[in-house]
């Protein structure tokens, strides 16, 4: 196992002439109307892009997930644009107020609390209802944390496909990991830290032993990213502990089909009840998963733990 630590087109044109004290300087008019989707740094500041200073800068209105969080940026930034709250618990009704003020002719600048907006965040609605309306749209690209843990995973990253959060509850998890089993790309999910053990645990159990990535605090002081197989990283994390923030998981397409030993039945048993299920659940899904017979699973899974117990 690895681990790596490191150290953290609508709208006005642009133009760099070096600026005072080596910074670049804005030359540019105001955007167009429209509803710009504006990435933000995940973590380091400097990763905001010229385009999105352009954007913020002139927009009429910031709608945020959180106003306290975008507020902050804006400070760092230099910058004071009227906020209004854009989160899943709102968004119909501050939907419609932000098309109010867009049919207005309005410049309205979408951010997440960090990153990509509508990548795992709220805004898909509202960008339908643009399309709908003809209101122009525009994505002013930059920072995700999807795409930077990608890019560190080691894997491949030629087709992958992004699964957003898992079910918190083992059962429903196990569910859909097990409907992603055959996609025959990367995948890239996040994750919050509380739940990463158990949620390695049910990958190692359904997806089987293969590949994979940690990443944590993208960007930023504390950046890791940890790499090793699934079963491997199930029981780093069950002995060290959930980590702390923002965590992403990339996980290695199947491979080529190979013969499951008697060992591998062992470890998907012992991943699979580490993650919360019983020894009869964790044996039939084993034994779907290997087409093994079932009575022949439990009656080692049986064995399995009796031996550990004693």
């Amino acid at each position: 196992m690895a681990r790596q630590r490191q150290t953290g087109a609508t709208g006005p044109s642009v133009e760099v002439d070096g600026g005072p004290e080596g910074r670049p300087r804005r030359i540019g008019s105001k955007p167009a109307a429209g509803l710009y989707l504006v990435a933000t740094p995940i973590g380091n500041i400097r990763d905001i892009t010229l385009r999105a200073l352009d954007v913020l800068a002139e927009a009429d209105m910031v709608a945020c997930e959180d106003s306290r969080v975008t507020g902050k940026l804006l400070m760092l930034l230099g910058l004071k644009r009227p906020l209004l709250p854009y989160h899943e618990h709102n968004a119909e009704k501050a939907g419609r107020e932000l098309m109010a003020h867009l049919k207005q002719g309005a410049v309205v600048a979408l951010v997440s609390d960090a990153g990509t907006p509508l990548v795992s965040d709220p805004g898909w609605a509202l960008v339908r209802a643009c399309i709908e309306e003809g209101v122009p749209v525009t994505a002013v690209p930059g920072p995700s944390a999807a795409l930077a843990a990608l890019q560190l995973s080691g894997l491949p990253a030629d087709r992958f496909l992004f699964a957003g959060f898992l079910p918190g509850k083992g059962a429903a998890r196990r569910a859909v990991l097990k409907e992603l089993e055959s996609t025959p790309a990367s995948l890239v999910f996040y994750e919050a830290p509380h739940r990463l053990p158990e949620t390695l645990a049910d990958m190692a159990a359904v997806l089987g032993d293969r590949g994979a990535a940690v990443a944590r605090e993208l960007t930023k002081m504390h950046e890791e990213v940890v790499r090793g197989r699934l079963f491997e990283l199930s029981q780093h994390f069950a002995e060290a502990g959930p980590p702390r923030g923002e965590v992403v998981v990339v996980v290695a397409p199947p491979g080529a089909a190979t013969p499951v030993t008697p060992d591998d039945l062992d470890r998907r048993l012992a991943a699979a009840v580490a993650g919360g299920a019983s020894i009869k659940d964790a044996a039939a899904l084993i034994a779907a998963e290997t087409g093994h017979q079932r009575r022949e699973v439990y009656a080692r899974a049986l064995k399995l733990f009796r031996s550990n117990n004693e």
